[in-house]
C-alpha cells in the first residue's frame, strides 16, 4: 500500500523508516506467496499491475474498515481521518463540489482529500473511490445512493441558430432541429416535456457530441444547435442574451443528484462528513433545487 501510494520503493521506504532493498525483498516475498506480480518496477517509479491494483484496493478497504471500527470502539468514530477519494463530473464538480471539499479540508485536520473530476470512474471499489457524486438517473447497483437534491434543466440555442433554423413553437418542432448532445448515448434519443395538455415525448437527433458542459455551451453559442443541459450552466448566457431558452413554457424533469458509496457495517466518519456537508451545500444552493 505504501509503495502504490508513494509511487516508488524509495519513497515508501522513507515513510516506514527503512531502506529500499528491504522494501523490495518484502514485496518479492509477498508476490512469491501470492504467485502473482503486483508491481511494475523501474528505477524511479512503481505502478501496480491489474492484480496489484485489485489487491491494493482490497487492502485499502480492509484498513479503512479496521480504522473505522477502532475509532468507534475508542470513541473517536465521528472524527474524519485518513484518505478520502471523491469523484464528480468535471464542470459540476468544479462548481459545486470544490467548495465543499475546501471547507471540509479546512475543518478536518486529520483528513486527506483527493478530488477526481471526470466521468470515467465507473466502478468505485475497483478504482478505490470512497464517494461518487452523480447527476442523472442511476443504474441499479448495490451501492448506497443518498439523494442530495436535483438539477433543473433547460433547452437552449443561440440567436444565430434560431434565426437560421427557426424558433420551435411546440415540442414536435424539435424533431426538425440539430442538437448538441452531452453524451453519445443521448444522441438520437427522446426528450420528455410537460405542457398544458400533458406530457409529450419527442425524438431528437444531432451530429455534435461533447462530454463537457463548458464545451457544449461553447458549441451552442457558436450556433451548433439546441442543447438540453443544466440550468445553472446556462443561466448567465440566457440573461445576457448570448443564448435563448427554447420552449420556456414547457417543463423538463430535473435530474436527480446523488452521493454514492459502498454499503458497509461501519460507514467511515470521513464519508459521513463529506456526504453530510454536500447535502447541506445542496440544500442551500438555489441551482440544485429542481
Amino acid at each position: 500500500m505504501r509503495v502504490v501510494e508513494a509511487g516508488s520503493l524509495k519513497a515508501a521506504a522513507e515513510q516506514v523508516g527503512t531502506d529500499p532493498s528491504t522494501v523490495s525483498r518484502r514485496l518479492a516475498s509477498l508476490e512469491a506467496r501470492l504467485a502473482v506480480k503486483l508491481l511494475r518496477r523501474s528505477t524511479r517509479r512503481c505502478s501496480p499491475t491489474d492484480a496489484g491494483a485489485r489487491y491494493y484496493d482490497g487492502l485499502r478497504r480492509i484498513v479503512d474498515l479496521e480504522r473505522a471500527l477502532e475509532a468507534e470502539v475508542s470513541g473517536t468514530a465521528d472524527t474524519p481521518r485518513g484518505r478520502l477519494r471523491v469523484t464528480a463530473p468535471v464542470d459540476f464538480g468544479a462548481r459545486f463540489v470544490v467548495p465543499v471539499v475546501a471547507k471540509l479540508h479546512a475543518k478536518a485536520k486529520e483528513l486527506e482529500i483527493e478530488l477526481l473530476l471526470g466521468s470515467e470512474f465507473a466502478t468505485l471499489d475497483e478504482q478505490g473511490i470512497d464517494v461518487a457524486i452523480r447527476v442523472g438517473r442511476l443504474r441499479d447497483s448495490t451501492l448506497i445512493a443518498r439523494r442530495l437534491g436535483a438539477v433543473p434543466r433547460v433547452l437552449v440555442a443561440s440567436p444565430r441558430y434560431l434565426a437560421r433554423a427557426g424558433h420551435p413553437r411546440v415540442p414536435e418542432d424539435l424533431e426538425k432541429h440539430d442538437f448538441v448532445f452531452y453524451a453519445a448515448r443521448n444522441a438520437r434519443g427522446t426528450i420528455e416535456l410537460a405542457g398544458p395538455n400533458g406530457t409529450r415525448e419527442v425524438r431528437v437527433h444531432g451530429r455534435l457530441t461533447v462530454n463537457s458542459v463548458t464545451g457544449a455551451r461553447a458549441l451552442v453559442e457558436a450556433g451548433g444547435g439546441i442543447h438540453l443541459g443544466p440550468l445553472w450552466a446556462f443561466r448567465d448566457a440566457i440573461e445576457d442574451g448570448r443564448l435563448r431558452a427554447v420552449l420556456p413554457d414547457y417543463g423538463l424533469v430535473a435530474y436527480p443528484l446523488h452521493a454514492l458509496y459502498a454499503p458497509t457495517a461501519h460507514v467511515p466518519a470521513k464519508i459521513r462528513a463529506f456526504v453530510d456537508a454536500m447535502e447541506r451545500h445542496a440544500r442551500g444552493e438555489p441551482a440544485l433545487r429542481g
